[in-house]
């Protein structure tokens, strides 16, 4: 089974060198803005080249209404700070390349051998996270369920307090690793470049293979 990630082209060297990190984890580097608990507007070019997406899709106000009690938009942005993202779903890959005007690299990636690595820091998510407009889902420190709870109890430790848990056959749409994959390019099994508005089938194209 394969999980996808979608990224920056410019970021594909870096990548290449020092795996997938978080937007915490480049921050927090020498000389880096480490305000990883307020909302990002705009795309933040690093030293180096290196881009760190905007959180346009969840504006404080619109975010603020979907947390569970106790939460603020500070919280969720750096508990999303903190995690690199993979996509179960290749659809929803593509929806995240059409909302991205630059070149971008996707990459499917061996999902059990990514797991055997990192299971102990890795979750899995029933939505979007990274969006909070058009009728959001609640979501809350319950939204991350440990990818070995999950396996064992689906999505019973998701469930907000007094409702019932989402069915069992509901399928994951995220994966997270907690921090960083710097050895992402281990589990790497196709990788191509994607012009801006072009999708991508899942298959390996030679012509527009990304070179290891």
């Amino acid at each position: 089974m394969r999980v996808f990630h979608l990224a920056e082209a410019a970021n594909w060297p870096a990548i290449r060198r020092e795996g997938l990190l978080s937007a915490q984890t480049l921050l927090a580097r020498p000389g880096m803005s480490q305000e990883i608990r307020k909302h990002r507007p705009q795309s933040l070019h690093l030293p180096g080249g290196v881009l760190v997406r905007d959180q346009s899709p969840m504006p404080p106000g619109a975010l603020a209404r979907c947390l569970d009690p106790g939460l603020a938009p500070a919280d969720w942005y750096a508990l999303i700070n903190g995690m690199v993202f993979f996509w179960f779903d290749l659809d929803r890959l593509n929806r995240q390349r059409r909302a991205c005007g630059r070149p971008q690299v996707a990459m499917a990636i061996d999902l059990a051998r990514l797991i055997a690595a990192h299971g102990p820091r890795a979750s899995v998510s029933p939505f979007n996270t990274g969006n909070a407009r058009r009728q959001p889902a609640s979501r809350g420190l319950r939204t991350f369920v440990p990818y070995d709870d999950f396996v064992a109890d689906g999505w019973a430790r998701e469930a907000a307090p007094g409702k019932a848990p989402r069915a069992r056959g509901h399928a994951p749409v995220e994966l997270t690793i907690a921090d960083a994959v710097p050895d992402v390019m281990r589990f790497v099994l196709d990788a191509v470049t994607l012009a801006p508005g072009e999708a991508w089938n899942g298959e390996l194209s030679r012509r527009r293979s990304v070179a290891r």
